[in-house]
Protein backbone atom coordinates (compact mmCIF):
# COMPACT_ATOMS: atom_id res chain seq x y z
CA UNK A 1 0.00 0.00 0.00
CA UNK A 2 0.97 3.37 -0.95
CA UNK A 3 1.48 5.96 1.49
CA UNK A 4 -0.97 8.50 0.13
CA UNK A 5 0.82 12.16 0.15
CA UNK A 6 -0.72 15.92 -0.09
CA UNK A 7 1.05 19.16 -1.15
CA UNK A 8 0.25 22.55 0.33
CA UNK A 9 1.74 25.53 -1.92
CA UNK A 10 3.22 24.55 -5.07
CA UNK A 11 6.17 26.21 -5.20
CA UNK A 12 9.77 25.59 -5.31
CA UNK A 13 9.31 23.30 -2.42
CA UNK A 14 6.33 22.16 -3.57
CA UNK A 15 7.45 20.85 -7.25
CA UNK A 16 10.64 19.74 -5.49
CA UNK A 17 8.45 17.33 -3.34
CA UNK A 18 6.15 16.13 -5.76
CA UNK A 19 9.81 15.59 -7.58
CA UNK A 20 10.72 13.70 -4.36
CA UNK A 21 7.46 11.15 -4.03
CA UNK A 22 7.57 9.61 -7.76
CA UNK A 23 11.34 8.82 -6.46
CA UNK A 24 9.83 6.59 -3.19
CA UNK A 25 7.89 3.53 -5.01
CA UNK A 26 5.83 3.77 -1.55
CA UNK A 27 4.76 7.08 -1.76
CA UNK A 28 1.76 8.28 -4.45
CA UNK A 29 0.77 12.03 -4.62
CA UNK A 30 -2.82 12.43 -4.53
CA UNK A 31 -3.49 16.25 -4.30
CA UNK A 32 -1.80 19.49 -4.45
CA UNK A 33 -3.49 22.52 -2.40
CA UNK A 34 -3.05 26.14 -4.02
CA UNK A 35 -4.10 29.42 -2.54
CA UNK A 36 -3.48 30.38 -6.69
CA UNK A 37 -6.87 29.24 -9.06
CA UNK A 38 -6.73 25.79 -9.48
CA UNK A 39 -7.14 25.50 -13.13
CA UNK A 40 -4.04 27.99 -13.36
CA UNK A 41 -1.55 25.45 -11.44
CA UNK A 42 0.12 22.56 -14.19
CA UNK A 43 1.55 20.01 -12.20
CA UNK A 44 3.73 16.97 -13.28
CA UNK A 45 1.77 14.26 -11.58
CA UNK A 46 -1.01 12.92 -14.04
CA UNK A 47 -3.05 11.16 -11.21
CA UNK A 48 -2.88 14.11 -9.06
CA UNK A 49 -5.61 16.43 -8.47
CA UNK A 50 -4.92 20.44 -8.01
CA UNK A 51 -7.42 22.01 -5.47
CA UNK A 52 -8.00 25.04 -3.94
CA UNK A 53 -6.46 25.26 -0.46
CA UNK A 54 -10.29 25.93 0.95
CA UNK A 55 -11.20 22.57 -0.03
CA UNK A 56 -8.40 20.62 2.07
CA UNK A 57 -10.44 19.86 4.83
CA UNK A 58 -11.90 17.88 2.73
CA UNK A 59 -9.30 15.94 2.24
CA UNK A 60 -8.48 14.84 5.79
CA UNK A 61 -9.77 11.12 5.36
CA UNK A 62 -8.09 10.56 2.05
CA UNK A 63 -4.44 11.61 2.97
CA UNK A 64 -1.88 9.95 5.29
CA UNK A 65 0.51 12.84 5.29
CA UNK A 66 0.36 16.11 4.10
CA UNK A 67 3.39 18.23 3.32
CA UNK A 68 3.21 21.95 3.69
CA UNK A 69 5.41 24.37 1.73
CA UNK A 70 5.22 27.35 3.16
CA UNK A 71 7.37 30.22 4.19
CA UNK A 72 8.77 30.12 7.49
CA UNK A 73 7.81 34.45 7.98
CA UNK A 74 4.21 33.87 7.69
CA UNK A 75 2.41 30.93 6.78
CA UNK A 76 3.80 27.83 8.64
CA UNK A 77 3.35 29.37 12.02
CA UNK A 78 -0.47 29.28 11.46
CA UNK A 79 -0.80 26.96 8.84
CA UNK A 80 0.90 24.12 10.54
CA UNK A 81 -1.00 24.10 13.72
CA UNK A 82 -4.20 24.60 11.66
CA UNK A 83 -3.34 21.24 9.52
CA UNK A 84 -2.67 19.52 12.35
CA UNK A 85 -6.25 19.32 13.70
CA UNK A 86 -6.94 17.23 10.42
CA UNK A 87 -3.86 15.69 9.00
CA UNK A 88 -0.23 14.63 10.03
CA UNK A 89 1.51 16.97 8.67
CA UNK A 90 5.43 17.34 8.23
CA UNK A 91 7.39 21.07 7.52
CA UNK A 92 10.46 23.13 6.78
CA UNK A 93 9.82 25.67 9.29
CA UNK A 94 13.81 27.00 9.60
CA UNK A 95 13.53 30.62 11.58
CA UNK A 96 15.72 28.98 14.34
CA UNK A 97 15.07 30.90 17.03
CA UNK A 98 11.13 30.56 16.74
CA UNK A 99 11.29 26.17 16.64
CA UNK A 100 10.12 26.12 20.49
CA UNK A 101 7.38 28.51 19.92
CA UNK A 102 6.45 26.88 17.18
CA UNK A 103 6.82 23.42 18.50
CA UNK A 104 4.67 24.36 21.16
CA UNK A 105 2.14 25.36 19.12
CA UNK A 106 1.94 22.11 16.60
CA UNK A 107 1.97 19.99 19.58
CA UNK A 108 -0.63 21.30 21.22
CA UNK A 109 -3.01 20.84 17.94
CA UNK A 110 -1.46 17.39 17.06
CA UNK A 111 -1.92 16.18 20.54
CA UNK A 112 -5.50 17.48 20.95
CA UNK A 113 -6.55 16.15 17.07
CA UNK A 114 -4.78 12.46 17.57
CA UNK A 115 -2.09 13.31 14.57
CA UNK A 116 1.53 13.25 14.05
CA UNK A 117 3.48 16.32 13.14
CA UNK A 118 7.22 16.46 12.30
CA UNK A 119 8.82 20.32 11.90
CA UNK A 120 11.46 21.90 11.26
CA UNK A 121 12.63 19.16 8.45
CA UNK A 122 15.40 19.87 5.79
CA UNK A 123 19.49 20.22 5.88
CA UNK A 124 19.53 23.14 8.36
CA UNK A 125 17.37 22.81 10.35
CA UNK A 126 17.42 19.34 9.71
CA UNK A 127 20.58 16.82 8.60
CA UNK A 128 22.83 19.66 10.12
CA UNK A 129 20.84 19.65 13.38
CA UNK A 130 21.02 15.91 13.91
CA UNK A 131 25.12 16.43 13.00
CA UNK A 132 25.58 18.81 15.34
CA UNK A 133 23.68 16.70 18.06
CA UNK A 134 25.74 13.38 16.99
CA UNK A 135 28.67 15.26 17.69
CA UNK A 136 28.32 16.98 20.58
CA UNK A 137 27.26 13.43 22.49
CA UNK A 138 30.16 11.67 21.17
CA UNK A 139 32.78 14.38 21.88
CA UNK A 140 31.34 16.57 24.89
CA UNK A 141 34.79 18.69 25.09
CA UNK A 142 35.01 20.39 22.12
CA UNK A 143 33.31 23.14 19.75
CA UNK A 144 31.11 23.37 17.14
CA UNK A 145 31.29 25.63 13.85
CA UNK A 146 28.61 25.73 11.10
CA UNK A 147 29.58 27.30 7.71
CA UNK A 148 26.78 27.95 4.84
CA UNK A 149 27.74 27.99 0.92
CA UNK A 150 28.72 28.33 -1.38
CA UNK A 151 24.88 28.78 -2.19
CA UNK A 152 22.08 31.17 -2.93
CA UNK A 153 20.12 32.74 -0.48
CA UNK A 154 16.76 32.94 -0.79
CA UNK A 155 15.75 35.45 1.84
CA UNK A 156 18.62 37.22 1.68
CA UNK A 157 18.23 37.74 -2.26
CA UNK A 158 14.46 38.47 -1.34
CA UNK A 159 15.32 41.46 0.75
CA UNK A 160 17.39 43.10 -2.22
CA UNK A 161 14.87 42.77 -4.44
CA UNK A 162 12.97 45.11 -1.95
CA UNK A 163 15.12 47.78 -2.43
CA UNK A 164 13.95 50.37 -4.48
CA UNK A 165 15.62 50.36 -8.15
CA UNK A 166 16.13 46.94 -7.90
CA UNK A 167 14.80 44.58 -10.59
CA UNK A 168 15.98 41.16 -9.62
CA UNK A 169 18.81 39.62 -7.50
CA UNK A 170 20.45 36.74 -6.54
CA UNK A 171 22.55 36.54 -3.45
CA UNK A 172 25.22 33.94 -2.26
CA UNK A 173 26.81 33.26 0.99
CA UNK A 174 29.98 32.11 1.10
CA UNK A 175 32.42 30.45 3.73
CA UNK A 176 35.62 32.07 4.72
CA UNK A 177 37.85 29.19 3.25
CA UNK A 178 40.65 30.58 6.03
CA UNK A 179 38.04 30.50 8.90
CA UNK A 180 37.31 27.13 7.53
CA UNK A 181 41.08 25.91 7.18
CA UNK A 182 41.59 26.51 10.67
CA UNK A 183 38.97 24.53 11.90
CA UNK A 184 40.00 21.66 10.04
CA UNK A 185 43.51 22.12 11.73
CA UNK A 186 42.21 22.17 15.22
CA UNK A 187 42.75 25.56 15.70
CA UNK A 188 39.75 25.76 17.50
CA UNK A 189 39.00 29.62 16.67
CA UNK A 190 36.79 31.99 17.90
CA UNK A 191 35.02 33.66 14.81
CA UNK A 192 32.97 36.70 14.46
CA UNK A 193 30.15 36.87 11.86
CA UNK A 194 32.35 38.28 9.52
CA UNK A 195 35.13 36.35 9.71
CA UNK A 196 32.72 33.18 9.29
CA UNK A 197 31.13 34.16 6.11
CA UNK A 198 30.73 36.64 3.23
CA UNK A 199 27.76 37.86 0.93
CA UNK A 200 28.16 38.42 -2.81
CA UNK A 201 25.43 39.84 -4.35
CA UNK A 202 24.46 40.43 -8.31
CA UNK A 203 22.05 42.99 -9.05
CA UNK A 204 19.71 44.00 -11.98
CA UNK A 205 19.38 47.74 -11.73
CA UNK A 206 15.77 49.64 -13.07
CA UNK A 207 17.01 51.75 -15.90
CA UNK A 208 18.48 54.98 -14.17
CA UNK A 209 18.26 53.86 -10.71
CA UNK A 210 20.86 55.16 -8.71
CA UNK A 211 23.44 51.84 -8.34
CA UNK A 212 25.20 54.04 -5.12
CA UNK A 213 22.80 54.24 -3.33
CA UNK A 214 21.19 50.30 -4.04
CA UNK A 215 24.89 49.51 -3.01
CA UNK A 216 24.88 51.47 -0.13
CA UNK A 217 21.48 50.11 1.11
CA UNK A 218 22.80 46.76 0.72
CA UNK A 219 25.63 46.69 2.40
CA UNK A 220 24.09 48.70 5.22
CA UNK A 221 20.90 46.43 5.75
CA UNK A 222 21.21 45.62 9.24
CA UNK A 223 20.40 41.67 9.88
CA UNK A 224 21.46 40.70 6.30
CA UNK A 225 24.15 42.55 5.53
CA UNK A 226 25.80 45.00 8.05
CA UNK A 227 27.76 42.50 9.77
CA UNK A 228 29.19 40.98 6.48
CA UNK A 229 31.87 41.94 4.22
CA UNK A 230 29.60 42.26 0.88
CA UNK A 231 30.24 42.35 -2.74
CA UNK A 232 27.65 43.87 -5.21
CA UNK A 233 28.45 43.59 -9.26
CA UNK A 234 25.65 44.83 -11.18
CA UNK A 235 24.56 42.63 -14.14
CA UNK A 236 21.57 42.67 -16.87
CA UNK A 237 18.73 40.65 -16.64
CA UNK A 238 20.17 38.39 -19.63
CA UNK A 239 23.11 37.69 -17.46
CA UNK A 240 21.35 37.02 -13.89
CA UNK A 241 19.08 34.69 -16.27
CA UNK A 242 21.95 33.09 -18.03
CA UNK A 243 24.35 32.65 -14.77
CA UNK A 244 22.23 32.87 -11.59
CA UNK A 245 19.02 30.87 -12.43
CA UNK A 246 19.52 27.79 -10.07
CA UNK A 247 19.52 27.78 -6.61
CA UNK A 248 22.42 25.40 -4.87
CA UNK A 249 23.48 25.53 -1.60
CA UNK A 250 25.74 23.71 0.80
CA UNK A 251 27.79 23.65 3.96
CA UNK A 252 29.92 22.08 6.09
CA UNK A 253 29.15 21.39 10.04
CA UNK A 254 32.12 20.52 12.15
CA UNK A 255 32.80 19.84 15.62
CA UNK A 256 36.71 19.75 16.83
CA UNK A 257 36.91 17.96 20.15
CA UNK A 258 39.17 16.14 22.51
CA UNK A 259 39.89 12.71 24.36
CA UNK A 260 41.95 11.37 26.46
CA UNK A 261 42.69 11.05 30.53
CA UNK A 262 44.51 14.96 30.06
CA UNK A 263 42.63 15.69 26.79
CA UNK A 264 45.68 14.64 24.79
CA UNK A 265 44.33 13.32 21.59
CA UNK A 266 42.44 15.89 18.83
CA UNK A 267 39.53 14.91 16.67
CA UNK A 268 37.59 16.53 14.14
CA UNK A 269 34.20 15.41 12.89
CA UNK A 270 32.46 16.56 9.57
CA UNK A 271 29.67 16.31 7.64
CA UNK A 272 29.45 18.77 4.13
CA UNK A 273 26.51 18.90 1.65
CA UNK A 274 27.37 20.03 -1.85
CA UNK A 275 23.48 20.93 -3.79
CA UNK A 276 22.46 21.62 -7.11
CA UNK A 277 19.41 22.49 -6.13
CA UNK A 278 18.47 23.70 -2.28
CA UNK A 279 14.76 23.40 -2.78
CA UNK A 280 14.70 19.81 -4.52
CA UNK A 281 17.08 18.45 -1.70
CA UNK A 282 15.21 19.61 1.30
CA UNK A 283 11.63 18.29 -0.31
CA UNK A 284 13.84 14.36 -0.47
CA UNK A 285 14.80 14.96 3.31
CA UNK A 286 11.21 15.82 3.65
CA UNK A 287 10.18 13.17 1.83
CA UNK A 288 11.94 10.52 4.36
CA UNK A 289 10.22 12.38 7.17
CA UNK A 290 6.64 12.05 5.87
CA UNK A 291 7.24 8.60 5.65
CA UNK A 292 8.25 8.48 9.63
CA UNK A 293 5.38 10.53 10.32
CA UNK A 294 2.67 8.00 8.93
CA UNK A 295 4.91 5.13 10.68
CA UNK A 296 4.46 7.03 13.83
CA UNK A 297 1.06 7.48 13.13
CA UNK A 298 0.25 4.10 12.73
CA UNK A 299 1.55 3.18 15.99
CA UNK A 300 -0.58 5.97 17.44
CA UNK A 301 2.28 7.98 18.74
CA UNK A 302 0.88 11.35 18.37
CA UNK A 303 2.36 15.12 18.87
CA UNK A 304 4.93 17.21 17.73
CA UNK A 305 7.91 16.05 16.84
CA UNK A 306 11.75 17.35 15.45
CA UNK A 307 14.27 15.66 13.83
CA UNK A 308 16.15 14.47 17.08
CA UNK A 309 13.08 12.30 18.18
CA UNK A 310 12.87 10.41 15.03
CA UNK A 311 14.75 6.45 14.95
CA UNK A 312 16.69 6.33 11.56
CA UNK A 313 14.94 3.34 10.55
CA UNK A 314 11.62 5.15 10.41
CA UNK A 315 12.97 7.35 7.26
CA UNK A 316 14.03 4.11 5.11
CA UNK A 317 11.67 2.39 2.71
CA UNK A 318 13.83 -0.83 3.72
CA UNK A 319 12.55 -3.15 6.43
CA UNK A 320 14.90 -3.62 9.42
CA UNK A 321 16.20 -6.72 7.75
CA UNK A 322 17.66 -5.17 5.08
CA UNK A 323 18.98 -2.29 6.78
CA UNK A 324 20.80 -4.65 8.80
CA UNK A 325 21.78 -6.57 6.16
CA UNK A 326 22.78 -3.85 3.85
CA UNK A 327 24.33 -0.52 5.50
CA UNK A 328 24.70 -2.06 9.19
Amino acid sequence: MSIKIGILGYGNLGRGVECAVRQNRDMELKAVFTRRNPADVKILTDTATVCSVAEAEEWKDKLDVLILCGGSATDLPRQTPEYAKFFNVVDSFDTHAAIPMHFAAVDAAARKSGKTAIISVGWDPGMFSLNRMYANAILPEGKDYTFWGRGVSQGHSDAIRRIPGVKDAKQYTIPVESALSAVRAGENPELTTRQKHTRECFVVAEEGADRAKIEEDIKTMPNYFADYDTTVHFISQEELKRDHSRIPHGGFVLRSGVTGWESENHHLIEYSLKLDSNPEFTASVIAAYARAAYRLSTERITGCKTVFDIAPAYLSAKSGEELRASLL
